[in-house]
Parts: C-alpha cells; structure tokens; sequence
C-alpha cells in the first residue's frame, strides 16, 4: 500500500511565541495536527526533512509521520507560515487523511509549449482545484499553449487531469490568455512624449533662469 514521505516528529507541550522561537532555533518547526474527529495534536518537524519534502512536492506532499510517542498517521499540508527573509518555516497546519481518501486540494499549473510568435501569453491563475485520492496527488498540472493564436485562452476545463481525479475548480477559470504582444513603436511612443514634455519644461525652465539672471544684472 502506498505511503506519503516518511518524517519523524517530536511531541510539543509548550506554547506561545517564545517556545516557537526555541523550537525553529533547535532545527524543529511547530506543528498542528488535527482533523477526522480527532483532538488536536501539537507537535514539531525537523525544518530540514520538511523543507526538503515541500520542495519537491509543495502542499500536495502527503506525509507519513511518526510521532515519538508512538503516534502514526498521514496528513496534508493545509497551511504554511513561512519566514520569507530567513527562508525557513515559522508554523505548520496538518490535516489527518486516510488511505483511500478523495481530498480537494489546490494544484501549481505549468505552462507547456509555445504560442504562434508574436503574440504575450498573460497568466490569469497559477492554480487550479482538483479532487483526488489523498495518496495520489499530482505534483503539478500542465496547460498547453502551443501553437495557440491572439484571442485564445485556456481555462481550467482544457487542463488534462490525471486519472481518478475530478476537477474542482470552476471550468470557465481562465488559467491563460494570449494576446497581441505590442510593436517596439508602440513601447517607445510614451517615451518619446515624455522626453519631448521634459525637453519643453527644461526650455521653459532655462528660459526663466535666462530671464532673472537679466533682471539681477539690471539691478547692479
């Protein structure tokens, strides 16, 4: 039977913003468990073991966590406080699944392929919804765009699911849209009128200084 990423984790009694410090501090992240009826669980994950399974496989990544105490279960990532700056992991939430259990989970989008030259694809939405068995999430989903034309769009119905997952989201959500890329005439025609305002304002400006260096020589 399949697994998620095997972590080990510690049992976590203290609580506020002091003991979180002490806890990053000794290479953990504290962590939450909770759901399928069951009382919370505090806990905390060794930061390297968990940033390395999120790298890799993002909030779809399931784990199979061993608590010390002897606890075991599976769980999803639900919610990440991350520290951007220090690129660590300040908190983690943790939902219970089960094997065999259909989760709805949002999923990164890849763009694939190229669209006909000349034309800007703009990305609307970098993730889509999906319904799928807990231990058989996608990493990702791939939105083709190739050989589309201006005008085109791919929305969440053209993306290709893969097999026993259902899609969650919206079909109508427009994931791209390619449109007419502008000429380098049509990028430039701003710059140009504001060179030629700032051109003027400094005409007008040297004018002005002409005009009260004429009235200071006057007056000597």
């Amino acid at each position: 039977m399949p697994t998620g990423v095997k972590i080990t984790a510690e049992p976590r009694t203290g609580f506020g913003k002091g003991f979180a410090r002490r806890t990053r501090k000794a290479g953990m992240v504290p962590a939450v468990l909770y759901g399928h009826g069951e009382q919370p669980r505090h806990i905390a994950l060794p930061a390297k073991e968990f940033a390395a399974a999120i790298r890799h496989g993002g909030m779809t990544t399931v784990f199979d966590i061993t608590v010390s105490d002897g606890h075991q279960t599976l769980a999803l990532p639900k919610a990440i406080q991350r520290d951007a700056l220090k690129d660590t992991y300040k908190h983690v939430d943790l939902i219970i699944v089960r094997h065999g259990e259909q989760v709805t989970v949002d999923v990164p989008v890849h763009i694939v392929g190229d669209a006909v030259r000349g034309t800007l694809v703009v990305t609307e939405h970098d993730t889509i919804s999906i319904t799928a068995e807990a231990l058989h999430l996608p990493e990702h989903l791939e939105a083709s765009i190739e050989g589309l034309d201006v005008g085109s769009r791919v929305t969440a119905a053209d993306v290709k699911l893969p097999k026993g997952a259902t899609l969650a989201s919206d079909p109508e959500t427009v994931i791209v849209v390619v449109s007419h890329a502008p000429t380098a005439e049509e990028l430039e025609g701003p710059a140009v009128e504001v060179a030629e305002v700032e051109e003027g304002a400094v005409e007008g400006g040297e004018a002005a200084a002409g005009g009260q260096a004429a009235e200071a020589e006057k007056s000597q």
